[in-house]
């Protein structure tokens, strides 16, 4: 069963955790009782393809899905059309101690799409267990790559509308295009003139509104969510950290049982958190290294244990980790103090109230356990993708040079040597324009739009442009909606005529 992290909801199944999103008075659900899985149990995956370690995994979650559900489902979403690379998610070995998970293999050429194409199916049966017959409303905020994961996932499934929001002006170019070039009859992408936390906060009160669910109600719709406060987007993600761990194995680089560590770029926490669960349920995780850009709230809290959002918010060659309140910490914080909803509710409070809150001392020395964190600076950002690219021929989008460079930073200042794994969240032709700056000069830009990058960025690394990307620059641009922060709501009533 599925419990609210502040204790206001009736226990749910799995199915309905999926299908509400998050929980209707408030919160996030989370596992009652987390599953576990032996040493021995893990083992036994070895040498199985993705789609087998997926169905092993997720079925110990979701136990209202028949196992031949979610075999159907994993098939469905992990298949050659939808992922260029038979690995789904391959390790490349920069040297004895560093390797990086490529979670870029899929549609739209970032680690969303791991979850993203496979929660649709989820939600659809989901919805089917619950006997529901309304349509639903999938309301996304992104902060980049979400947005387009989304709409690729939820596109033309019957039944379901999608409407994502993200901020005017905060995403790459080429981020837009995939977003304002997807087809599809169900499918609604709308510009903000704001940040990402607008977008989200915006959402979160819609997803808190009553009497609007209520009107929707009347209308013969109901809404649900494709961010990462559903739990059916967070779970496939705890998959790749096995599967991980599982090819290390494969290659003879650890033995059975050793621990080794994960470095995960992150804004909003969901990617760390899937590591995190992955940890809980019985993967050998020494340290997960939480590392931040120029935005570095979660820096600042775990380092310190104060959460603050009071501050400057940057826009940065990371996009997806320009946030300010990251969601999925409070999922962490509620299995780490114990599933104290008390504090939870105290602490998320705080933040409503006054954007900042502050951990206990027990809760502090707790997240020290698991959590390491630091940030880096855009300049460090672009020296980790010029020095990545000289000393070894591979090309870092900016997300994973964030993670590199943490890393560095984690190394110089604990001389932990452990095999460790880097999150690889975008492909680097995602953010063309960055990464070709970083590896040549600003200069080198002038007169190239991004496609004209794209193109050299692939005649100077010697690699293909991702699959998802190529030709985007001719596809015709489906949305051209542009809001302020405020309209959001409005938006969303236009779109569904009410």
């Amino acid at each position: 069963m599925y419990i609210s992290t502040r204790g206001n909801y009736t226990p749910v199944t799995a199915s309905e955790a999926i299908r509400l999103g998050m929980v209707p008075t408030g919160g996030l659900f989370v596992p009652a009782e987390p599953p576990s899985l032996s040493i021995e149990e893990i083992l036994e995956m070895q040498g199985k393809p993705y789609q087998e370690a997926a169905c092993r995994i997720m079925t110990l979650f979701l136990h209202d899905f028949r196992p031949e559900e979610i075999s159907d489902c994993v098939a469905k979403a992990y298949s050659e059309k939808n992922f260029d690379h038979n690995a789904i998610t391959p390790l490349f070995r920069l040297d004895d101690t560093v390797h990086f998970l490529e979670l870029w293999h899929g549609p739209t050429a970032a680690f969303k799409d791991i979850a993203l194409q496979v929660m649709p199916h989820l939600l659809s049966l989901a919805l089917r267990k619950a006997g529901v017959e309304r349509e639903t409303v999938i309301l996304v905020a992104t902060s980049g790559d979400t947005g387009k994961a989304a709409l690729e996932g939820f596109k033309d499934v019957p039944g379901i509308k999608i409407i994502v929001f993200y901020p005017y002006g905060g995403v790459s170019r080429v981020q837009e295009l995939q977003m304002t070039t997807t087809d599809g009859s169900n499918t609604y992408a709308v510009g903000v003139r704001g940040n990402f936390d607008d977008c989200q906060n915006s959402v979160k009160e819609i997803f808190a509104d009553e009497d609007f669910k209520k009107t929707l109600a009347g209308k013969g719709c109901g809404l649900s969510s494709a961010n990462s406060i559903n739990w059916g987007r967070l779970l496939p993600q705890v998959v790749y950290y096995f599967r991980a761990y599982l090819a290390l194995l494969e290659k003879k680089e650890i033995i059975p049982g050793e621990r080794i560590n994960f470095v995960v770029p992150t804004g909003n926490f969901g990617n760390i958190l899937a590591g995190w669960y992955a940890g809980r349920i019985g993967l050998p995780i020494h340290k997960l290294i939480c590392a931040s850009n120029e935005n570095k709230v979660l820096t600042d809290f775990f380092q310190t244990g104060i959460y603050d959002r009071n501050r400057e918010f940057k826009q940065t060659s990371s996009p997806s980790m320009d946030i300010l309140i990251s969601s999925n910490l409070e999922r962490f914080l509620f299995e780490i103090s114990g599933h104290n909803a008390a504090k939870i509710n105290s602490w998320m409070a705080a933040l409503k109230e006054t954007g900042r809150f502050e951990a206990d001392a027990e809760t502090r020395q707790a997240m020290e356990r698991f959590i390491a964190a630091d940030f880096a600076s855009e300049k460090e950002t672009m020296s980790a993708i010029r020095g990545v690219f000289a000393g070894a021929g591979y090309l870092l989008d900016p997300h994973t040079a964030v993670g590199f460079q943490v890393y560095r930073k984690y190394t110089a200042a604990t001389g932990d040597r452990t095999k460790t794994v880097i999150c690889a969240t975008a492909s680097p032709f995602k953010f063309s324009s960055s990464v070709l700056q970083a590896i040549k000069d600003r200069d080198y830009l002038e007169g190239k739009d991004e496609f004209a990058v794209l193109r050299e960025l692939s005649r100077l690394s010697g690699n293909p442009v991702h699959p998802g990307l190529r030709g985007l620059e001719s596809r015709p641009v489906l949305h051209r909606t542009v809001c302020e922060r405020n309209e959001i709501k409005a938006q969303v009533e236009k779109i569904l005529g009410l």
